[in-house]
């Protein structure tokens, strides 16, 4: 499984198998995807596609135009280029694999996720597009900081193992956004290093690990002590209710405050 870099920060990625065939998910871009086929001697069988954004979905008409293969995606997507229709609970099958299809609605509301954990994986895997990030999440674009919540809670409850396999590389914005919701947090300060030091050397800081996740992304840490009390200070200062018992409002103060971050 690689990610293909595309654009300026996204990341298409790709999963084969030992016949030559490859998945492709979130093709935003056609020529980087073909160049990556052609270099490593695959043909593209299937793609996914979690929701409708244009740097998402914009090569899929140029790759089946030389693969004409189905686009697996969700049901009723502005896209207009879903062959396979999955709607929350159903499965795509690949190579065998079969990825529970996860809706995520609250950056899009078409927003899907596919995760597998399949024991001929190394790890579980989740491809979430643009809903959760390494050290973040997507912004709200159609939904509402509830639905995103509860998006990113179903998320949360996924195996420690699964990979996060997110679709740009956002991730040392992220962390510094982090480090001012929670300065004291020492494992985010030590992943924070590792992350710049990827990309000292050109490296992709994804996919993430969740159980890393989940100790130092603010986005899905709405029950830490720390992030608690940080999200209450700003929506205090900036006229919002923040009540720890209702994690939404956690989030959403959470996400406001990266919304206006400049740091």
């Amino acid at each position: 499984m690689e990610p293909i870099p595309a654009f300026s920060d996204n990341y298409i990625w790709c999963l084969s198998n030992d016949q030559g065939q490859a998945l492709i998910v979130d093709p935003g871009e056609a020529d980087p995807v073909l160049d990556y086929l052609e270099q490593n001697n695959l043909q593209l069988n299937a793609i996914f596609l979690t929701h409708h954004h244009f740097d998402h979905s914009g090569g899929i008409d140029k790759l089946r135009e030389r693969f004409p293969v189905p686009v697996y995606g969700p049901v009723d997507s502005p896209c207009g280029k879903v062959s396979v229709e999955l709607e929350d609970s159903e499965s795509a099958v690949w190579d065998g694999l079969e990825f529970r299809v996860i809706a995520i609605p609250g950056h899009t509301l078409d927003h899907i996720a596919f995760f597998c954990a399949d024991e001929r994986l190394d790890q579980a895997v989740l491809f979430c597009g643009d809903t959760l990030f390494v050290g973040g999440c997507g912004r709200l674009f159609e939904g509402s900081p509830e639905q995103m919540q509860r998006s990113l809670a179903r998320l949360r409850a996924l195996p420690d193992e699964t990979l996060v396999c997110c679709a740009h590389e956002y991730t040392l914005a992220n962390l510094a956004f982090a480090q001012a919701v929670e300065p004291e947090n020492q494992k985010l300060s030590e992943f924070q290093v590792h992350c710049q030091q990827k990309r000292d050397q050109h490296q992709p800081t994804v996919p993430g690990r969740l159980e890393l996740e989940k100790e130092v992304n603010p986005f899905i840490r709405w029950d830490a002590p720390a992030v608690c009390e940080a999200a209450i200070e700003f929506g205090y200062n900036h006229g919002l209710r923040v009540d720890p018992a209702m994690p939404e409002t956690i989030f959403a103060a959470v996400r406001l405050w990266k919304d206006q971050f400049r740091g």
